[in-house]
């Protein structure tokens, strides 16, 4: 029997925007399947809000996907783009820039590869799927400039982003935390903001 947490069983790729809808069905699972867990516990309802953001989220400067895949299907996805010129008030948006502040927002954040979404079905993790989606959406990025933001509250993710060398910038009253990617310009060879 073939144990799911084998990495050499799973290929992650990029997608072309062009055929994202055919995979729009595979991409509500699996995040049905982690965000209905704890600690998100989002309901049947989130899943389908998001792949209807999703669909509309493809059409952003810079948007990238990548899918995870093993013989049983779709078993993750990233998903990312370019941080508008203008930064966003929309979603958490201002959130951020509160915590990071106008200056550094438009220096470090816009026009950076902003990570929306890494998702990872629970059969999987721990086997460098996470990790290999990741990199898929951020390894091309112009001056290694990437950032995501994450919650406090959620342990996991937060280990992750550690673990993988991202750098936490802030974290804000309501646990609205903000990660610099390793290779991001803002910290030198000593991890210090510049």
């Amino acid at each position: 029997m073939k144990e799911r947490n084998q990495p050499s069983q799973v290929e992650v790729r990029r997608l072309l925007v062009a055929d994202l809808s055919a995979y729009l069905e595979d991409v509500r699972d699996v995040y049905r399947a982690v965000f209905s867990a704890q600690p998100w516990n989002e309901d049947e309802a989130a899943a389908e809000r998001y792949v209807r953001r999703l669909d509309a989220d493809k059409e952003r400067d810079g948007f990238t996907i990548a899918l995870a895949e093993d013989d049983s299907g779709v078993v993750g996805f990233a998903v990312a783009w370019t941080t508008p010129a203008v930064f966003p008030t929309t979603r958490g948006y201002a959130r951020v820039e509160t915590m990071v502040g106008a200056g550094r927002t438009q220096e470090w954040l816009c026009g950076a590869r902003e990570v929306d979404e890494l998702a990872v079905r629970p059969g999987v993790r721990g086997s460098g799927v996470g990790r290999a989606l990741l990199s898929a959406v951020t390894d091309d990025a112009p001056s290694g400039r990437c950032w995501l933001l994450t919650s406090a509250h959620i342990d996991v993710a937060v280990r992750f982003y550690t673990r993988a060398g991202w750098h936490r910038l802030g974290t804000d009253a309501s646990g609205t935390t903000v990660f610099l990617s390793p290779r991001h310009p803002a910290f030198d060879a000593s991890s210090a903001p510049r």
